[in-house]
């Protein structure tokens, strides 16, 4: 290890740890170790791997609150957020167990013998995890690939690699192998190209901007290594004139303000019909500009800072001075804070009503028809999540068939449970992960015929 990253509170702006960076070495080295780590755990019983990933659920939920407690610290998520997160990384675990013993093959009819297919573990899994939501989205690679058979070695985003690195430790006193589980916090020019570049790495799990997916992609491809990429998203939550407008309006705000907006399927494109825009406006606009903004470890706050200057500085520039705004309130002072903001009026094709903002904005704009919906819903490089509001069941089964998006919700804003899968059309990315076929993401299938008439 050289060089080191520099963790800090995005509260208060404040320094809270310092974490060494691994190098391409560190990388090869661990890559050696996870090898022979695999191979054992990949020969053991399916029932002892699956009992072992139970405690380590086990293990990770005697320790939520020490792990909640360290995602507000690193991330500045809310604390109620952050004892979710914990707990969905405990069900990852525990739903992955299920699936050890249950992770079987085929028997094909033939002429002249039988064929049979096994499900066979890939290797040495490299997962990339993103900033945004460390715990669960570093669990959504790590608890099906540990599960199919797999080593993983586990690249946390720069700013929070702390709870990765405690998940590692709660693996180890579970009981899982030495070196199965290892973390490498690094930047991602060092250790997280050394990962993709490696020959080692059988696979790359990838979940962040579409821009670095891009490039991820493109080193697998020389490689013909095989990725699963969750990127970015723009998503739309459609009101129409039929639905229950109080309703879509009270569940809208955390919609695009939960995690202060840093979230891939944050409906930040709210698109309604004209018939009822101004008075569905009526109805939002007071209910954004009531979020609590303050102190993420306060059981009260509803929204936390954003996670760095540098995102700050982002969602600033998109929010620019000629455009009309609502607006919560925020803290003054030290910290990355930005307010609750909903732009109204804005040109449908200003960058910010098609870019990926990733922040706690959200765009309002009017619709004519269901047509019109689907075509402004359908107007982004992206394609990952969106919500629609409608009494009507036929209109809501058009929509949802017609909005080009990997996962859609109807009367709600629910997109991600670990037991269905996920993944996005588009730029969204490439895959799908969690679901009940998430174990077999991490196997390749082999075939094998047995001649009866030898």
């Amino acid at each position: 290890m050289s060089d080191a990253l520099e963790v800090l509170n995005p509260a208060t702006g404040e320094t809270v740890a310092t974490v060494p960076a691994a190098t391409r070495d560190d990388v090869d080295a661990a890559v050696t170790r996870a090898a022979a780590a695999q191979r054992t755990w990949a020969a053991a019983a399916p029932a002892d791997r699956a009992r072992l990933l139970r405690r380590f659920a086990a293990a990770v939920d005697a320790h939520n609150e020490e792990l909640a407690r360290l995602e507000v610290l690193e991330a500045g998520h809310t604390i109620g957020n952050a004892r979710w997160e914990a707990a969905n990384v405990r069900d990852l675990l525990d739903y992955a167990a299920g699936g050890v013993e249950r992770l079987t093959g085929r028997q094909i009819p033939v002429p002249g013998g039988i064929d049979v297919t096994f499900l066979e573990p890939l290797g040495v899994i490299g997962v990339i995890a993103p900033w945004n939501f460390p715990m669960p989205i570093a669990a959504w690679g790590l608890a099906p690939a540990l599960a199919a058979g797999n080593a993983v070695i586990l690249k946390p985003a720069e700013a929070t690699p702390l709870t990765a690195l405690r998940l590692a430790e709660l693996a180890l006193d579970a009981g899982l192998p030495e070196h199965l589980l290892q973390v490498l916090p690094g930047r991602g020019d060092t250790a997280g190209d050394a990962l993709v570049e490696h020959p080692g790495i059988a696979k790359i799990v990838f979940t962040g901007s579409t821009r670095t997916g891009k490039q991820i992609m493109a080193k697998c491809a020389d490689r013909v290594k095989p990725v699963t990429l969750e990127l970015g998203g723009k998503s739309p939550n459609i009101v129409f004139a039929d639905a229950d407008l109080e309703a879509a309006a009270a569940a809208a705000p955390m919609s695009f303000l939960d995690n202060t907006g840093q979230d891939c399927c944050a409906r930040t494109r709210i698109l309604v019909q004209r018939t009822v825009h101004d008075r569905f406006l009526d109805l939002l606009a007071p209910l954004v500009e009531g979020v609590a903004v303050g102190d993420p470890a306060d059981e009260k706050t509803q929204m936390g800072p954003l996670i760095s200057q540098a995102q700050l500085d982002r969602v600033r520039s998109y929010v620019t001075d000629d455009l009309t705004a609502v607006r919560g309130t925020a803290p003054d002072g030290p910290g990355f804070w930005y307010p609750p903001t909903l732009v109204t009026g804005a040109d449908p094709t200003a960058p910010v009503a098609v870019e990926e903002v990733f922040g706690p904005v959200a765009v309002v704009l009017p619709f004519d028809d269901e047509d019109d919906a689907v075509r402004l819903a359908n107007a982004t490089e992206y394609g990952l999540s969106g919500s629609l509001w409608t009494r009507d069941v036929g209109r809501a089964l058009r929509v949802s068939r017609a909005v080009a998006a990997g996962n859609l919700s109807v009367n709600s804003h629910s997109s991600v449970r670990y037991w269905t899968p996920f993944g996005g059309y588009k730029q969204s990315g490439l895959g799908r992960e969690l679901g009940p076929d998430a174990l077999t993401a991490f196997t390749e299938t082999k075939n094998v015929f047995i001649s009866t008439e030898a």
